[in-house]
Protein backbone atom coordinates (compact mmCIF):
# COMPACT_ATOMS: atom_id res chain seq x y z
CA UNK A 1 0.00 0.00 0.00
CA UNK A 2 2.71 2.39 0.64
CA UNK A 3 4.09 1.98 -2.67
CA UNK A 4 0.86 2.25 -4.37
CA UNK A 5 1.00 5.34 -2.42
CA UNK A 6 4.18 6.30 -3.65
CA UNK A 7 3.68 5.69 -6.95
CA UNK A 8 0.28 7.83 -7.30
CA UNK A 9 2.52 10.83 -5.26
CA UNK A 10 5.53 10.60 -8.27
CA UNK A 11 3.11 10.66 -10.95
CA UNK A 12 1.29 13.53 -9.28
CA UNK A 13 4.75 15.25 -9.20
CA UNK A 14 5.56 14.37 -12.66
CA UNK A 15 2.05 15.49 -13.85
CA UNK A 16 2.77 18.64 -12.16
CA UNK A 17 5.96 19.26 -13.74
CA UNK A 18 4.82 18.61 -17.55
CA UNK A 19 1.86 20.90 -16.75
CA UNK A 20 4.66 23.65 -15.38
CA UNK A 21 7.56 23.32 -18.04
CA UNK A 22 4.42 22.37 -21.01
CA UNK A 23 1.62 25.41 -20.24
CA UNK A 24 2.00 26.75 -23.72
CA UNK A 25 2.28 24.00 -25.33
CA UNK A 26 -1.06 22.56 -24.01
CA UNK A 27 -2.23 25.83 -23.79
CA UNK A 28 -2.00 26.08 -27.64
CA UNK A 29 -4.18 23.12 -27.90
CA UNK A 30 -7.35 24.66 -26.53
CA UNK A 31 -6.16 28.00 -27.84
CA UNK A 32 -5.81 27.52 -31.11
CA UNK A 33 -4.37 30.39 -33.56
CA UNK A 34 -5.06 29.85 -36.99
CA UNK A 35 -5.28 32.79 -39.84
CA UNK A 36 -2.60 33.79 -37.65
CA UNK A 37 -0.77 36.11 -40.50
CA UNK A 38 -4.05 37.53 -41.91
CA UNK A 39 -5.41 38.06 -38.03
CA UNK A 40 -2.21 40.16 -37.30
CA UNK A 41 -2.40 42.23 -40.82
CA UNK A 42 -5.86 43.67 -40.82
CA UNK A 43 -5.84 43.85 -36.91
CA UNK A 44 -2.53 46.27 -37.07
CA UNK A 45 -3.96 47.92 -39.89
CA UNK A 46 -7.25 48.89 -38.22
CA UNK A 47 -5.30 49.74 -34.79
CA UNK A 48 -6.47 46.79 -32.93
CA UNK A 49 -4.62 44.16 -30.72
CA UNK A 50 -4.20 40.66 -32.42
CA UNK A 51 -5.02 39.28 -29.71
CA UNK A 52 -8.22 40.80 -28.97
CA UNK A 53 -9.24 40.46 -32.08
CA UNK A 54 -8.26 36.53 -32.20
CA UNK A 55 -10.16 36.20 -28.78
CA UNK A 56 -12.99 38.01 -30.39
CA UNK A 57 -12.56 34.87 -32.97
CA UNK A 58 -12.40 32.04 -30.54
CA UNK A 59 -15.52 33.42 -28.94
CA UNK A 60 -17.86 34.06 -31.72
CA UNK A 61 -17.26 31.06 -33.94
CA UNK A 62 -14.06 28.64 -32.45
CA UNK A 63 -12.46 29.54 -35.69
CA UNK A 64 -14.96 28.12 -37.53
CA UNK A 65 -15.25 30.01 -40.75
CA UNK A 66 -18.58 27.89 -41.67
CA UNK A 67 -20.16 29.03 -37.86
CA UNK A 68 -23.53 30.43 -38.60
CA UNK A 69 -25.54 31.43 -35.31
CA UNK A 70 -29.18 30.52 -34.98
CA UNK A 71 -30.01 34.57 -35.42
CA UNK A 72 -28.33 34.47 -38.62
CA UNK A 73 -24.74 35.69 -37.86
CA UNK A 74 -22.08 34.37 -40.63
CA UNK A 75 -18.77 33.33 -40.21
CA UNK A 76 -15.30 33.74 -38.09
CA UNK A 77 -16.26 36.54 -36.78
CA UNK A 78 -20.25 35.97 -36.75
CA UNK A 79 -21.40 39.34 -38.48
CA UNK A 80 -25.07 39.82 -38.99
CA UNK A 81 -25.73 39.71 -43.26
CA UNK A 82 -27.31 43.41 -42.50
CA UNK A 83 -23.93 44.79 -40.79
CA UNK A 84 -22.26 43.18 -43.11
CA UNK A 85 -23.78 44.91 -45.94
CA UNK A 86 -23.23 48.31 -44.09
CA UNK A 87 -19.49 47.47 -43.42
CA UNK A 88 -19.02 46.96 -46.75
CA UNK A 89 -21.08 50.13 -47.99
CA UNK A 90 -18.26 52.19 -45.25
CA UNK A 91 -15.32 50.18 -46.91
CA UNK A 92 -16.71 50.26 -50.32
CA UNK A 93 -16.27 46.37 -50.78
CA UNK A 94 -17.72 46.64 -54.74
CA UNK A 95 -20.05 43.39 -55.10
CA UNK A 96 -20.76 42.16 -51.52
CA UNK A 97 -23.00 39.42 -50.38
CA UNK A 98 -23.67 37.32 -46.92
CA UNK A 99 -21.87 34.41 -48.56
CA UNK A 100 -18.44 36.11 -48.54
CA UNK A 101 -18.54 36.42 -44.93
CA UNK A 102 -17.47 32.84 -45.34
CA UNK A 103 -14.10 33.44 -46.45
CA UNK A 104 -11.67 33.63 -43.41
CA UNK A 105 -10.18 36.85 -44.63
CA UNK A 106 -13.28 38.95 -45.75
CA UNK A 107 -14.83 37.89 -42.82
CA UNK A 108 -11.54 38.99 -40.55
CA UNK A 109 -11.17 42.03 -42.88
CA UNK A 110 -14.65 43.35 -42.02
CA UNK A 111 -14.75 42.13 -38.63
CA UNK A 112 -11.53 44.18 -37.76
CA UNK A 113 -12.97 47.03 -39.51
CA UNK A 114 -16.04 47.05 -37.54
CA UNK A 115 -14.41 46.47 -34.10
CA UNK A 116 -12.18 49.36 -35.03
CA UNK A 117 -15.42 51.38 -35.61
CA UNK A 118 -16.83 50.19 -32.59
CA UNK A 119 -13.39 51.61 -31.08
CA UNK A 120 -13.39 54.67 -32.17
CA UNK A 121 -16.95 55.54 -31.48
CA UNK A 122 -16.11 54.23 -27.54
CA UNK A 123 -13.04 55.80 -27.19
CA UNK A 124 -11.23 52.72 -26.93
CA UNK A 125 -13.37 51.09 -24.31
CA UNK A 126 -13.11 47.50 -24.52
CA UNK A 127 -15.88 46.32 -22.51
CA UNK A 128 -18.00 49.27 -24.35
CA UNK A 129 -16.58 47.78 -27.61
CA UNK A 130 -17.71 44.24 -26.80
CA UNK A 131 -21.23 45.26 -25.35
CA UNK A 132 -21.39 47.05 -28.24
CA UNK A 133 -20.52 44.21 -31.21
CA UNK A 134 -22.60 41.60 -28.98
CA UNK A 135 -25.86 43.70 -27.78
CA UNK A 136 -25.22 46.16 -30.94
CA UNK A 137 -24.38 49.79 -30.23
CA UNK A 138 -28.40 51.29 -30.28
CA UNK A 139 -28.43 48.87 -27.17
CA UNK A 140 -25.22 50.26 -25.61
CA UNK A 141 -25.87 54.28 -26.30
CA UNK A 142 -29.81 53.95 -24.46
CA UNK A 143 -27.77 51.55 -21.46
CA UNK A 144 -25.61 54.85 -20.90
CA UNK A 145 -27.84 57.25 -21.34
CA UNK A 146 -30.36 55.77 -18.96
CA UNK A 147 -28.05 54.99 -16.44
CA UNK A 148 -28.45 51.07 -16.30
CA UNK A 149 -24.88 50.48 -16.64
CA UNK A 150 -21.74 53.04 -16.45
CA UNK A 151 -19.76 51.89 -19.22
CA UNK A 152 -17.16 50.48 -17.00
CA UNK A 153 -15.42 46.73 -16.76
CA UNK A 154 -16.46 46.79 -13.02
CA UNK A 155 -19.76 46.96 -13.48
CA UNK A 156 -20.71 44.69 -16.20
CA UNK A 157 -23.08 43.39 -13.73
CA UNK A 158 -25.61 46.20 -14.31
CA UNK A 159 -25.83 45.22 -18.15
CA UNK A 160 -29.57 44.35 -18.73
CA UNK A 161 -28.46 41.38 -20.52
CA UNK A 162 -27.01 38.71 -19.34
CA UNK A 163 -25.77 36.91 -22.45
CA UNK A 164 -23.57 40.33 -22.97
CA UNK A 165 -22.27 39.99 -19.21
CA UNK A 166 -21.01 36.60 -20.38
CA UNK A 167 -19.52 37.78 -23.11
CA UNK A 168 -17.46 40.13 -22.26
CA UNK A 169 -16.40 38.22 -19.73
CA UNK A 170 -15.57 35.92 -21.90
CA UNK A 171 -13.40 37.37 -24.83
CA UNK A 172 -11.76 39.53 -22.06
CA UNK A 173 -10.62 36.12 -20.37
CA UNK A 174 -9.82 34.74 -24.09
CA UNK A 175 -7.86 37.77 -24.62
CA UNK A 176 -5.72 37.22 -21.56
CA UNK A 177 -4.95 33.58 -22.59
CA UNK A 178 -3.96 34.62 -25.78
CA UNK A 179 -1.81 37.23 -24.62
CA UNK A 180 -0.38 35.02 -22.21
CA UNK A 181 0.08 32.14 -24.88
CA UNK A 182 1.49 33.92 -28.01
CA UNK A 183 3.16 37.13 -26.80
CA UNK A 184 6.65 35.81 -26.60
CA UNK A 185 6.30 34.41 -30.05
Amino acid sequence: MARSNLSRSILFLLLIFILLFRVDDIGRKFYPFPYRETITHYAEANGIDPFFLAALIKTESSFDPKAKSPAGAIGLLQIMPETGYWIAEQMKIPDFNPGKLYHPETSIRMGAWYLANLKQEFKGDQALVLAAYNAGRGNVKRWLEHQHWTGETKTIDQIPFPETRNYIRKVMFNYKVYKFLYNKA
